[in-house]
């Protein structure tokens, strides 16, 4: 790996998820359609985390699911390289009026959360997708933004943010790689 920039260490990014678990309990508590879906692989491990969070809060089991969008993206037919590697949708709970907390790891053009949307209406109507990013890094392609944001970083356009999680890397870190 390039040389990379520690953003956020363990401690802080479970402090950040802490903070948007409760940020969500504010906002949605009281609302018993609350469900978390997180995007395949990473958005997927730290939606495990905030519904664990969530259930304690709460005094309740809140309904999670993964989402895989690989066959809803736009890019990987223009581009033969970019062949999607396809995971799992696993939703077991009925999407249809719920209100969803969409949960990615990194914001960038928006491209990913547009196919993200796109394959959750295939499932049903939710009532509302709110959208949770550990980091939103800028540069929109698309009119996309986060309702719950762990941290914000400007970058620049050759700078890429890897989210590490102990559940597939074997450590916790938001770490900015510098381009060449």
């Amino acid at each position: 790996m390039k040389d990379c920039g520690t953003i956020l260490s363990d401690k802080e990014m479970s402090r950040t998820l802490e903070r948007l678990a409760v940020e969500i309990y504010e906002r949605r508590g009281d609302d018993t359609s609350l469900a978390i879906l997180g995007i395949q692989r990473r958005g997927a491990d730290l939606a495990e985390r905030l519904k664990l969070l969530l259930d304690e809060r709460l005094g309740r089991k809140v309904p999670l699911g993964k989402l895989d969008i690989n066959l809803y993206r736009d890019d990987w037919t223009t581009n033969l390289e970019l062949a999607p590697t396809i995971n799992c949708s696993e939703i077991g709970f009925e999407v249809e009026g719920k209100s969803i907390v969409l949960v990615d790891d990194v914001l960038y053009s928006g491209r990913t959360v547009r196919a993200a949307l796109e394959a959750i209406l295939d499932y049903g109507r939710p009532k509302r997708v709110e959208l949770l990013v550990l980091v939103d890094r800028g540069h929109r392609e698309l009119p996309i933004q986060a309702d719950y944001v762990g941290k914000k970083l400007d970058t620049l356009g050759d700078e890429h943010v890897n989210v590490l999680v102990v559940e597939r890397d074997g450590e916790d870190r938001v770490c900015l790689v510098r381009g060449e």
